[in-house]
């Protein structure tokens, strides 16, 4: 008995593989699959493995409104910082929980999201997505501790300056976990 060259699961298979090549449907599939990976919260860097920030000194920034932010003020402070790119399926993907948490703790964190694209791109997705916290681009070389060739990478520091998570690809920054940490660091001295 022969086998059917058309079964459901290649007709399956072949429509995915279309749906993927296909630049408009591409984009939306690729953010819910990074959706689903997101769902996973970031660890924790072990204490004797945390690196300190160097120097807070020579990265400004400017943010959409054209204001400018000098990272030394950031110096003594918990802070936020994500790199990422609005063609980037993994940091849309985050940026919900981004979102989520910059709404409890964004009088308390410094909330830095760096992207080096064109400001009225950035504006227009941020506009588009209505998220509430800033965006920024850099004026001056990123720090080199801050040197990736992947995005999104986002790096939570604590008061001291010390390195407490660096993590490439998507996150759910909104967990439990995640909310803990920032409370612990925050009532640290």
């Amino acid at each position: 008995m022969k086998k059917p060259k058309f079964t459901l699961s290649n007709i399956i298979f072949v429509v995915v593989i279309a749906l993927l090549i296909i630049p408009q449907t591409r984009q939306p599939i690729q953010i819910f699959l990074q959706k689903g990976l997101a769902m996973i919260s970031p660890s924790e860097i072990s204490a004797d493995k945390r690196e300190n920030l160097e120097s807070y000194d020579n990265w400004k920034l400017i943010d959409s409104n054209g204001n400018q932010y000098d990272f030394k003020q950031a110096q003594g402070k918990v802070v936020f910082i994500n790199f990422w790119a609005t063609w980037c399926p993994p940091c849309i993907a985050e940026m919900p929980s981004i979102d989520n948490l910059y709404a409890d703790y964004n009088d308390q964190v410094v909330f830095l999201l760096v992207s080096n694209e064109e400001s009225n791109i950035i504006n227009d997705f941020k506009s588009k997505n209505a998220y509430n916290f800033e965006f920024y681009q850099s004026v001056t070389n990123v720090p080199d501790q801050f040197q990736t060739s992947s995005i999104p990478q986002t790096y939570l520091i604590d008061k001291s300056g010390a390195i407490v998570m660096d993590k490439s690809g998507a996150a759910n920054w909104n967990s439990d976990s995640v909310r803990k940490l920032l409370d612990d660091l925050l009532a640290s001295d």
